[in-house]
């Protein structure tokens, strides 16, 4: 049951009637063109017309092979013929016809794939745009889905995740939000707590006669899952946001123990340029590379040590700054250079104890840090000095970046880092700043909801609590919107989507 009062929750035609009114006329009435598919030049390219007109200017400019006439095609149709400019001839072209509500943008849809001239796609925008079309903003196309109902907001949004998806991971993300996993469980949520809210908001009307309609036993089991499912949904983020965006990895050491050469064979192509002489790399050098799946994103880091040069030495503040924002430290030296027969950790040379110092003052630096310590070099070590040192530095990994050995190993101990049994076990899971937001406001508005039930609070308190967690609910879904809102989502789409 639905009560008035509530005063958040539009039905569906209420709410469109009043989000076109926002964009009006910009966006409702005209019929908008974009290039759908990359700009520059190409095998083919598409160019897709929507809005209520969109049929009836793709006629007036297309000429099928056959004859038809593109108005009277049924939807879903692809039809063969040329694009012209008057009499003259742009290019022969494929016209798809969507015909309203059964389109992505729930309007009249045209699609012509082009030949990939970047000369015909802008000739073919400039007649659309003479014969009444205006240029689509950015993400308009998806804009126009939304306001129709073919899709709710996080599903938009997600639109926008699977074309930025590099990765197998942040690709599963989007493509299991856009179906409207995480929507439909906020949903869920959302309608079992409106009809208690309705109950109560009931209540109010008859607080005279002191009538009850909510069940405060009911009503305590739901918000006790509700705020389950919140803590389960905002924990989520943590992992989701690894997936989405890629793990920064910092490569730190000495100069000239072999980070540059490490960065190379992760990424297995010459990215960074490796040299003998020490302070090489003076500069952070990145690069991404996807592992299992799970994007990582390696920062090869200027060499740590005293320096009077001061470009070097702005290279290794840099260093620094790059492992404040790792997510995890590969400290890696050059265990070729180790002096085994010496115990002293002041020494003119490299000793275990001198790189144990080091690792404790990284530890100490950074003690919420992933740290994996590698030994380079590995390949020019006896079998007991080895030993010596898997004994002696505790988790150690023994590698050779030049010749490859122990990479392998090295991936894997960096995939032990992401929790990947959500994603595997197709769980919700929450990928976006804004939904993130959203969940912990809904999160702190159900706490004073319980706070209430265990103080025996009056229901019109309650109420209060109540609209506001409905109303966080609805700005995830786009339930409960407005024009800047969706102008700042929308805004990072790409024209012609």
């Amino acid at each position: 049951m639905l009560h008035e009062s509530l005063g958040i929750v539009l039905k569906h035609q209420a709410r469109n009637q009043l989000l076109f009114s926002i964009f009006a006329p910009m966006t409702h009435h005209d019929t908008i063109v974009a290039l759908a598919t990359p700009a520059g030049a190409g095998a083919i390219a598409v160019i897709r017309l929507s809005g209520a007109d969109a049929i009836t200017i793709a006629s007036q400019i297309f000429t099928s092979i056959s004859g038809k006439d593109l108005a009277t095609q049924k939807t879903h149709t692809v039809h063969l013929g040329h694009l012209k400019d008057g009499n003259r001839i742009i290019d022969e072209v494929l016209a798809t016809v969507f015909k309203n509500p059964n389109s992505y943008t729930g309007e009249n849809v045209i699609e012509f794939s082009c030949h990939g001239s970047s000369f015909i796609q802008q000739e073919i925008i400039q007649v659309c745009l003479r014969k009444g079309c205006r240029m689509a903003t950015a993400g308009e196309f998806t804009l126009r889905a939304f306001l129709n109902g073919k899709m709710d907001l996080s599903q938009a949004e997600a639109v926008a995740d699977l074309i930025a998806s590099d990765s197998e991971a942040s690709h599963q993300l989007a493509i299991q939000q856009m179906r409207g996993g995480f929507s439909s469980e906020i949903k869920v949520l959302r309608q079992e707590l409106l009809d208690f809210a309705s109950l109560i908001e009931l209540e109010l009307d008859f607080a005279e006669e002191d009538v009850a309609f909510a069940n405060r036993d009911e009503f305590q089991l739901l918000i006790s899952k509700i705020t389950l499912v919140l803590k389960r949904l905002i924990d989520s983020f943590a992992t989701g946001n690894v997936l989405k965006n890629g793990i920064p990895v910092a490569i730190v050491g000495e100069p000239n123990v072999g980070k540059s050469t490490l960065l190379n064979a992760l990424l297995n192509e010459e990215r960074a340029i490796v040299s003998d002489i020490a302070g090489t790399t003076r500069d952070t050098i990145e690069d991404e590379i996807s592992i299992g799946g799970i994007g990582f994103r390696f920062i090869d880091t200027a060499g740590i040590r005293e320096t009077v040069d001061v470009i070097e030495g702005l290279g290794i503040k840099k260093t620094f700054e790059k492992i404040e924002q790792a997510q995890v430290v590969i400290y890696l030296f050059d265990a070729s250079g180790i002096d085994f027969t010496s115990t002293d950790a002041i020494s003119k040379g490299r000793t275990l104890q001198s790189i144990q110092i080091e690792l404790e003052k990284i530890k100490n630096q950074f003690p919420q840090k992933n740290l994996v310590v590698i030994a380079n070099k590995v390949d020019q070590l006896s079998e007991a000095n080895i030993e010596t040192l898997k004994a002696q530095v505790s988790d150690v990994q023994l590698l050779s970046a030049k010749k490859g050995i122990g990479v392998d190993a090295l991936k894997n101990t960096l995939l032990d880092f992401v929790n990947t049994g959500a994603l595997r076990n197709n769980e919700t899971i929450v990928t976006n700043s804004r939904h993130y937001d959203s969940l912990l406001k809904a999160l702190e508005e159900i706490i004073k909801v319980q706070e209430g039930i265990d103080m025996d609070l009056s229901s019109d308190l309650m109420a209060i609590d109540i609209r506001q967690a409905l109303y966080y609910f609805g700005e995830i879904t786009g339930e409960i919107t407005n024009d800047e809102l969706l102008g700042n989502i929308f805004a990072n789409f790409c024209i012609g989507k």
